[in-house]
C-alpha cells in the first residue's frame, strides 16, 4: 500500500502536536516503529515531535496503553529545603491523575502535556518545567502544579482536551471519518489484488502487457487489461470495486500502475533470491546480448547451493551497459552488486562466453575479477566449448566449409516458399507410401512422421546435425524438388542455383563430406545433449568428455572403411558415380604453388585430405580447448566423488 500512497506535506506553520483527525484514513508510511523508543521514564523519554510525523499518533497510543508513570511505593529521596528535608508524595498522583514521577532525574513531568503539548502558547512550566526538564521543588510543590493546570483556556487544559478526546477514539470525528474510509480502504485493496493478480500471471507467463489501442471501444485492450476484465467479471467482489465501480482516478489499470506492479513483483522476487543466497558462497555467469531497440543488455545469473544442499540457479538482472568492454561490465556489476547488497569476496565461480572481452587473460573480465578476488575460478561452460570445437572445423577445412555452404543453399532455395514446402513433403509423402506397400520399411510409433528439411543456426547446438539426417534421409526428395525449381522457377538465377546443386549433390565428394560429418556430429551432439542436462555434475563431464577424445582417436585409426562402405553404399542406391580409389586426380587450386599440376589418387585425397584432416582437426581443437591445464580445478574437485572414499 505504501508504494501507492503518497504521504501528506505538513506545512511549516503548521502545528504537529495535535492528532490528525482531519483525515479519514491515516497517513501510511514506510517508516515503523520501534517499541524500544517508547520509554516509561519521562525523564528519559523522546519527545513526540521527535518521531516521524506519520507514527506520533501510534506513540501517543503506546503511551496511553502503559498510562504516566506513577511508581507508587518507590522511596523517594529527600531534597533539602533550608533546614527541612522534602520529597515527591504518593498522595499527589490521587489528586493530579496527569502527574508522572522520573525515577532518573526525581522530578515531576505532566503527562497529558508531554503527548499533547502546544508550542505555540503556554507558560514556561508547560512549555520546559513539566515536558522537558521536570519540576523538583517539593517546598512549592501544591502551588506549581495548580499553577501548571492554569485557566481554561490554559496549554494543559488544551492538551487535557485533546488527550480526552483521543483518549474516546470511538465518539470522536477522526473514528466516525476513519469508519467510512475502512470501507474504502478494503476496496482499494481488493482492486489493488486483483490488479496485482493479473500483473503476476502476465509475468509468469511472458506475456506482454499493453495492446497497440486501450481504448474502450477497442476490441482488444491488450493482455492487462482484457485479462483484468475477465477476471472481474467472473468474481463478484472484485467486480463490485472496479471499472465504473470505482473512482475514476483510482482504477489501478493505468500503464504507469502496471509498471509499479511489475517493478513490485520483480522486488520482491529478487529480494526472496538475495535472502536464500545470504551469507554463503556463489558463482556468478553473465552473457551480454543486443536487444531489438540496438541496446546492449548484460544478463546476470547467480548459481548457489541452498540451505538444502541443493544447487540453484536463478536469473537476477537485465542490465542496460553502454559498451560491451569488460570495464564496463565490470562496472556494471560492482554497482549492481552494492544495489543487492553481494559482496565479490564471497564469488567462487565465473562463467561467460570465449569472447576475448570476457575470458582475455589480462584485461578481460574474467581478469579483472581475479585481481579483487583470487578464489573466483573462471570456468568456460563445457556444452558452449564443445560447439566451439564444430565452429573450428567447419571455419578450418576448406571441403568442410564449402559442404556447409551447400547445405545451407538447398535448405534456403527448397524453404524459400510456403509451395516448395508443402511440395517436398508431398513428394516426402508420397516416397515413404511407395516404401511402405513395397515393404522396404515398417510403419509403427513415431516412425515415419511427416517431416522437413532444419534449418541450421550458429547458435543452436545440434542444428547442424539434424539438417544432415534429414537431408540424407530425404536425399530423393531434395533431388526431386530442386528439378522441379530447375523446370518451373520464374527467374533464370533459381533455375541455374537449382541445376548446380543437383550437380553438386550427385557429386561424390559431396556424399562423403555428408557422411562424415554426420557420423562425428552425431559423436559431439550426443555428448552436448548429456552436458546440457540439469543433473550433471563436473565427475561425469571430465568423464564423458575423456571417452570422447578416445572414441575419436579409435574413429580415425579403424573408421575410414567404415565410412567408405557407408558412402559407397548411398551412392548406389541414388545412383551417384562411385569413384576409383586408384585412380589419379588433379592437385587443387588450394594446394601449395609447389605441387600445384601435380597429380594424387584418390584415396590420397579423400583419406588424407578430408577423413584425417577433419578428424584430427576436432582431436586437436578437443585436447586445446578440454586440455589438463584448462581443467586442473575440475581435476581437483573430482577427488572429492564420495565413491572414491572406499577406494
Amino acid at each position: 500500500m505504501e508504494r501507492f500512497f503518497k504521504p501528506k506535506r505538513v506545512r511549516s506553520g503548521e502545528s504537529s502536536n495535535e492528532p490528525n483527525i482531519s483525515e479519514p484514513v491515516q497517513n501510511q508510511s514506510c517508516v515503523e516503529l520501534n517499541l524500544n523508543d517508547i520509554v516509561s521514564d519521562p525523564g528519559l523519554r523522546k519527545s513526540v515531535e521527535k518521531f516521524d510525523i506519520s507514527l506520533r499518533d501510534h506513540v501517543r497510543r503506546e503511551y496511553l496503553t502503559r498510562g504516566p508513570c506513577q511508581p507508587i511505593g518507590h522511596m523517594y529521596p529527600k531534597t533539602s529545603f533550608g533546614k527541612q528535608h522534602r520529597s515527591f508524595q504518593d498522595s499527589w498522583y490521587q489528586k493530579f491523575v496527569w502527574l508522572e514521577y522520573s525515577i532518573s532525574k526525581d522530578a515531576a513531568f505532566c503527562f497529558w502535556c508531554f503527548l499533547f503539548k502546544t508550542q505555540n502558547k503556554g507558560g514556561r512550566y508547560a512549555e520546559d518545567a513539566f515536558t522537558k526538564t521536570g519540576f523538583n521543588n517539593w517546598k512549592k510543590a501544591m502551588e506549581r502544579f495548580n499553577e501548571h493546570i492554569g485557566a481554561v483556556n490554559s496549554c494543559h487544559n488544551d492538551a487535557r482536551i485533546q488527550f480526552e478526546s483521543f483518549q474516546d477514539q470511538r465518539h470522536s470525528v477522526s473514528n466516525v471519518l476513519r469508519s467510512c474510509g475502512r470501507e474504502i480502504d478494503i476496496a482499494y485493496r481488493t482492486r489493488l489484488t486483483a490488479a496485482l493478480d493479473v500483473t503476476r500471471f502476465l509475468l509468469k507467463q511472458g506475456l506482454a502487457f499493453r495492446g497497440n489501442d486501450e481504448s474502450t471501444s477497442s476490441s482488444n485492450r491488450g493482455n492487462f487489461l482484457e485479462l483484468f476484465e475477465w477476471y472481474s467479471q467472473r468474481n463478484t467482489e472484485i467486480f463490485e470495486v472496479v471499472n465504473q465501480n470505482a473512482p475514476a482516478n483510482n482504477q489501478l489499470t493505468s500503464p504507469m500502475i502496471q509498471k509499479d506492479l511489475a517493478h513490485a513483483c520483480a522486488s520482491e522476487i529478487t529480494s526472496v533470491i538475495i535472502n536464500d543466497i545470504g551469507d554463503n558462497y556463489f558463482s556468478l555467469i553473465v552473457d551480454e546480448s543486443r536487444d531489438s531497440s540496438v541496446k546492449e543488455q548484460m544478463g546476470v545469473v547467480l548459481r548457489y547451493v541452498n540451505k538444502e544442499g541443493r544447487v540453484i540457479e536463478r536469473f537476477l538482472a537485465i542490465v542496460h551497459v553502454s559498451d560491451t568492454t569488460s570495464l564496463c561490465l565490470k562496472d556494471a556489476i560492482d554497482s549492481l552488486f552494492a544495489q543487492h547488497g553481494l559482496s565479490l569476496s564471497k564469488l567462487r565461480g565465473q562463467g561467460y562466453d570465449g569472447a576475448s572481452n570476457m575470458r582475455g587473460e589480462f584485461n578481460g573480465l574474467k581478469a579483472l575479477i581475479l585481481q579483487e578476488n583470487p578464489y573466483a575460478m573462471y570456468i568456460h561452460c563445457f556444452a558452449h566449448q564443445l560447439q566451439l570445437v564444430i565452429v573450428a572445423v567447419a571455419k578450418g577445412n576448406i571441403i568442410v566449409s564449402e559442404f556447409f555452404v551447400y547445405v545451407s543453399m538447398i535448405v534456403n532455395l527448397t524453404g524459400a516458399s510456403c509451395k516448395r514446402r508443402d511440395q517436398l513433403r508431398q513428394i516426402e509423402h508420397d516416397k515413404i507410401v511407395t516404401l511402405l506397400d513395397s515393404g522396404d520399411i515398417i510403419s509403427g510409433k513415431g516412425k515415419n512422421q511427416e517431416t522437413s528439411l532444419a534449418r541450421p543456426g550458429d547458435t543452436r547446438w545440434g542444428s547442424h546435425y539434424l539438417t544432415l539426417l534429414r537431408l540424407s534421409s530425404m536425399w530423393a526428395s531434395v533431388i526431386g524438388i530442386l528439378g522441379n525449381i530447375q523446370d518451373d522457377a520464374t527467374t533464370s538465377d533459381n533455375r541455374g542455383m537449382a541445376r548446380g546443386l543437383i550437380d553438386r549433390m550427385n557429386d561424390y565428394e559431396f556424399v562423403f563430406a555428408l557422411h562424415l560429418m554426420k557420423y562425428l556430429l552425431g559423436i559431439t551432439n550426443d555428448l552436448s545433449l548429456v552436458l546440457q542436462q540439469r543433473d550433471q555434475n563436473i565427475v561425469q563431464a571430465m568423464s564423458l568428455i575423456d571417452t570422447m577424445k578416445s572414441q575419436l582417436q579409435d574413429f580415425r585409426e579403424e573408421g575410414w572403411q567404415i565410412i567408405l562402405d557407408e558412402v559407397n553404399n548411398f551412392c548406389e542406391l541414388n545412383m551417384i558415380p562411385v569413384i576409383d580409389m586408384e585412380d589419379s586426380i588433379a592437385i587443387r587450386g588450394n594446394a601449395r604453388r609447389s605441387r600445384r599440376g601435380q597429380t594424387i589418387t584418390n584415396f590420397h585425397h579423400y583419406r588424407v585430405e578430408i577423413f584425417c584432416e577433419v578428424v584430427d582437426l576436432i582431436i586437436q581443437e578437443m585436447n586445446n580447448r578440454f586440455s589438463e591445464v584448462s581443467t586442473e580445478l575440475l581435476s581437483c574437485i573430482a577427488c572429492l566423488d564420495p565413491k572414491s572414499s572406499f577406494s
